[in-house]
């Protein structure tokens, strides 16, 4: 993270480049400066403007290229910023995605983190992760994406292609989670050749299946979305998220692959989804198991 800081600093002009092992706390008020100044594309003004929420996005940082806005967001939730803040970039050039994956984040996306600080145990995080692609979900929905569809747990589908990803990390304290960073990324404006050859046949954008859209106002309204969603998480309505989920969900009724740690993988039958968020599988012996962690593959019957 130091070197990550460090380097968005120099890029900014804001410290010198002999600067190499300062002490990154100063830094927290110079990276909300910069966060705070106009970007080409993304616009903190559009996206405030008329926005309905109580927090989420009250506080937006926008910038014009980072290596992860995760990266950012996690050193400025440790610096004093609260609950609902933003963090936007135009571009990332190292966004990642679970399980350390890379993930493409070039002009034209939507790549944002969320700073959330949600009185829950770690327990309940999944069920954190599950939330955000409801709300994205509906988010496509209102954009005019006729039936996205959710894969468990942190992709979102649109005609069986990958459009958008979730990645949720909690920062804790021994057993007490201070804070759970969302970081949300959508194909919005971009042609499938700004992918590399090996994605493009599993990934779509926005731009593909709808035509353009506006940037501002899908995050806008993806703020929105992912406050109502947030205050069903704040009220323990936990069954009412799963049901949203269900709805709209791409694993349940399929075979699976279920590839765990340590390069061990099993074919089974997604049957559901469980009040934690695990995905429920029946493995070819008959027997369910719940699927707290790992990936989770279609497969395609022949």
């Amino acid at each position: 993270m130091k070197n990550e800081i460090l380097n968005l600093l120099k890029r900014e002009g804001m410290i010198s480049e002999e600067i190499n092992d300062a002490n990154i706390n100063e830094f927290a008020d110079l990276i909300e400066e910069i966060g705070k100044n106009e970007t080409e594309y993304i616009k903190s003004s559009e996206i405030s403007q008329d926005l309905n929420t109580k927090y989420v996005g009250k506080n937006l940082y926008v910038f014009s290229e980072v290596s992860s806005t995760n990266t950012i967001a996690k050193f400025l939730s440790q610096n004093g910023i609260g609950n609902g803040s933003v963090v936007i970039a135009e571009k990332q050039t190292a966004g990642r995605g679970r399980s350390g994956k890379s993930w493409e984040s070039p002009l034209g996306g939507i790549w944002l983190s969320i700073i959330l600080t949600p009185d829950v145990d770690y327990s309940k995080i999944p069920l954190i992760t599950l939330a955000t692609g409801v709300a994205v979900a509906k988010t496509l929905e209102k954009m005019g994406v006729e039936n996205p569809e959710i894969k468990w747990p942190n992709d979102i589908m649109i005609n069986g292609k990958k459009v958008c990803g979730i990645l949720t990390e909690a920062i804790t304290n021994f057993n007490t989670i201070e804070h759970v960073i969302i970081g949300v990324g959508i194909d919005a404006n971009l042609s499938i050749e700004d992918f590399p050859e090996e994605l493009q046949n599993t990934t779509t954008t926005l731009e593909k299946e709808i035509g353009r859209v506006n940037e501002n106002l899908l995050i806008k309204t993806f703020l929105e979305e992912l406050e109502k969603i947030s205050e069903l998480f704040n009220s323990k309505r936990y069954e009412d998220i799963l049901k949203e989920w269900r709805k709209r969900s791409y694993t349940i009724g399929k075979v699976v692959e279920v590839k765990k740690p340590f390069n061990r993988s099993y074919d089974a039958y997604a049957v559901g989804i469980s009040k934690e968020g695990a995905l429920i599988v029946e493995k070819t012996d008959g027997t369910l198991e719940k699927v707290i962690s790992g990936e989770c593959l279609i497969k395609k019957l022949n």
